[in-house]
């Protein structure tokens, strides 16, 4: 019997161009996908030269009232200056529309480049920007986007990797037992409610884009609630101390033009990245089925990957044990 067609097998370029032109727009040339997975994504141009970035949501992943707070934190961040893209609102005030069987939503493009790490200012830029998302964030909370949960997205995540049909015997008992020695280690990282606000989520410089000293985060796809450090941690990626506290020095330095850092959560940082490792690989054998994962992470299908991120994860369990680097 043969199976069900993904749905954004049916996202055909005219297809695209029918759900954009649906809503106002009139293209003269065709859109150019973008490097997305989780949903597709199109640059485009409109007859009055006009670039846009057009997201056709995954379905069923979120709501559209999930979607509706997504837009509408990115409205209220704009509203106040500050460096991101609003979605684009029809003359009824709709940023999320319906057109062609998808979701989708409109943003004007911004252009740039990615950060530079190991940059003093642009890791400063970088606080900056963070710390005046957060300043708003942290005025009110979600009330439909997830909220970080390391017990539960552990969890969900274990058991989606042990679904996987390329992990031997092995691979599995070794999985299974340093996921449960990882899942019993983040038990003593969990954090109170009243330490979340409102996050980007997904904070790697991919999502960063800008010139000089002066960048814009796109990409909320990912907001959640989260403690502050969720949005911080993927900027500290050096090696050596002194370069790592550099980079911490320089980000909170940026961040606290606009909202103070509490230092405690920097002990979150390994608990953070062990989640992320784990959500990874679950999130691979998740989307298996969308056409577009087969090509693009062939090495998922191989033994190989599976006992690299295995020792990937019993080093982030010594991680867990050893004395913070802030503290050092």
């Amino acid at each position: 019997m043969q199976s069900t067609p993904h749905p954004f097998a049916a996202l055909s370029p005219a297809r695209v161009v029918a759900a954009i032109e649906s809503l106002g727009f009139w293209l003269p040339g065709e859109p150019f996908t973008l490097n997305s997975y989780e949903n597709r994504v199109f640059l485009l141009h409109d007859d009055e030269g006009r670039r846009w970035v057009a997201k056709f949501y995954r379905p069923a992943r979120w709501s559209d009232a999930q979607i509706q707070e997504e837009h509408d934190f990115l409205d209220e961040l704009a509203e106040e200056g500050v460096a991101v893209a609003p979605p684009w609102r029809d003359e009824a005030g709709r940023s999320l529309h319906h057109a062609e069987g998808f979701r989708l939503a409109l943003f004007p493009q911004l252009s740039g480049q990615a950060p530079e790490l190991e940059n003093p200012s642009h890791l400063f830029a970088l606080g900056e920007l963070i710390g005046a998302v957060h300043a708003i964030g942290e005025r009110a909370g979600f009330r439909q986007r997830v909220r970080l949960d390391l017990d539960g997205m552990v969890r969900e995540a274990q058991q989606r990797v042990l679904t996987a049909p390329w992990l031997d015997r092995r691979q599995r008992q070794a999985y299974e037992r340093i996921s449960e020695a990882l899942h019993g280690a983040l038990q003593a990282h969990a954090w109170a409610p009243h330490q979340e606000i409102r996050v980007q989520g997904d904070c790697h410089i991919g999502n960063l884009l800008g010139r000089d000293d002066a960048f814009s985060l796109v990409d909320f796809d990912d907001a959640m609630m989260a403690p502050a450090v969720q949005d911080l941690w993927m900027f500290l990626t050096a090696e050596h101390e002194a370069e790592w506290h550099m980079q911490l020095s320089e980000v909170l330095e940026g961040y606290e033009q606009h909202r103070e850092f509490e230092r405690r959560e920097l002990t979150l940082i390994e608990p953070l990245r062990t989640l992320r490792l784990m959500r990874h690989s679950a999130w691979l054998v998740a989307r298996w089925d969308d056409p577009a994962f087969p090509p693009a992470f062939p090495w998922v299908a191989d033994a190989g990957y599976w006992d690299s991120h295995i020792r990937q994860l019993e080093q982030q369990r010594l991680a867990l044990g050893r004395t913070p680097r802030w503290l050092a």
